[in-house]
């Protein structure tokens, strides 16, 4: 959604759905991992959907997947906390998707890492 008013939107469902992860959510289903991060909402400019998209920090990579499906099996849960705070009409749908920009980033890394290696054997 462009605009300042979908700048704003998007910037509050942000906080208010980490907010309802964090919280009610992480008392529902304690296995939840320990870190897990909105990091954008992009809301739809007729406000029907939204897709979030999560960033899930765990050591072990099935509880992260497990974290991500236990969201996404809820998404009608956070949906309706998210109408409880947020004083709209509707309340978009929630699509999850997950968010690989960091395992990108350091793959990126890695790869220019690897490229001063070559560089300095010269």
């Amino acid at each position: 959604m462009k605009g300042s008013r979908g700048n704003r939107l998007s910037g509050e469902f942000q906080k208010e759905i980490s907010s309802v992860i964090s919280g009610k959510l992480r008392n529902k289903f304690p296995e939840l991992s320990a870190i897990i991060s909105v990091t954008e909402a992009d809301v739809a400019p007729d406000l029907k959907s939204a897709k979030i998209y999560l960033s899930i920090f765990d050591t072990n990579e099935e509880k992260s997947k497990n974290s991500f499906q236990i969201i996404k099996n809820n998404a009608g849960y956070i949906r309706h906390e998210l109408s409880q705070v947020m004083h709209l009409r509707t309340v978009p749908e929630l699509r999850f998707l997950t968010d690989e920009s960091m395992e990108y980033g350091a793959k990126i890394d890695k790869i220019l890492n690897g490229l001063d290696i070559e560089k300095d054997d010269e």
